[in-house]
């Protein structure tokens, strides 16, 4: 089984609610009993997510509108074509990569049920490597520096890292990761909340440096996509 993950972008005479339903409710349906789709997950940037605006950052233009993970048996290209004719259909543009999923947190606090809001809010981001690290030194601070920081001062209550391995499809910009998180609803405007230091001033202190500077170490934030989204288990994998 494989994952390819998609960037979505609207129509601009189509209204984002309109585009939401679309694809939550009749796309990602037909993307479900596609043969050889095992599981599909919709990001939307909906009015449940307003409050975490702030949060936002945009690196890409336009800006990414939706985001739709599909896991299929086959990525390669003649096998994804029912996928791929399903999106382009609801879409202005879309660009798609074939990832590895590291699934740091699995998500046993609030599980996604099938067609339904997930509890919280989930923010996708978009990275790319800095030029100054090569793949290795770049890995290296994600995954062996990095993932431990990001488990230890943070309230997500799931945590994927998806390497990017190659992109497939559209324009699609030389990411090398999509990272998902789900946080508590109020971590959307309280950053208390957000580093899991509700009350403790001290701990909220010593979270936000630990993460700023582990950032640091891998991530260009001139290049990087931040999306708070509403998240839909469409099908769960089986």
């Amino acid at each position: 089984m494989e994952k390819v993950i998609y960037a979505l972008w609207r129509r601009a005479d189509q209204p984002r609610e309109a585009f939401n339903q679309r694809l939550r409710t009749e796309v990602a349906p037909q993307l479900a009993t596609t043969p050889g789709v095992r599981g599909v997950r919709v990001n939307l940037s909906d009015a449940a997510v307003e409050r975490a605006a702030a949060l936002r950052h945009t690196a890409t233009q336009p800006p990414i509108d939706a985001v739709v993970q599909v896991w299929v048996d086959v990525s390669h290209t003649q096998f994804r074509a029912p996928v791929d004719t399903l999106l382009s259909a609801a879409t202005a543009n879309l660009a798609a990569w074939l990832v590895t999923e590291s699934e740091v947190i699995r998500n046993q606090l609030h599980p996604a049920r099938e067609g339904e809001r997930t509890a919280g809010w989930s923010q996708v981001c978009f990275l790319q490597r800095p030029d100054n690290l090569t793949q290795q030194q770049w890995l290296a601070a994600w995954h062996g520096l990095h993932t431990q920081v990001a488990i230890d001062t943070q309230a997500n209550f799931e945590y994927v890292q998806n390497t990017v391995v190659r992109p497939l499809l559209g324009d699609a910009l030389p990411y090398a990761a999509i990272v998902e998180e789900c946080f508590p609803t109020d971590a959307m405007d309280n950053p208390a909340v957000f580093f899991d230091a509700v009350g403790d001033d001290e701990k909220f202190r010593r979270n936000t440096a630990a993460m700023a500077e582990s950032c640091a170490r891998f991530i260009d934030f001139n290049k990087i996509d931040v999306i708070p989204t509403s998240q839909y288990d469409i099908r769960k994998i089986r």
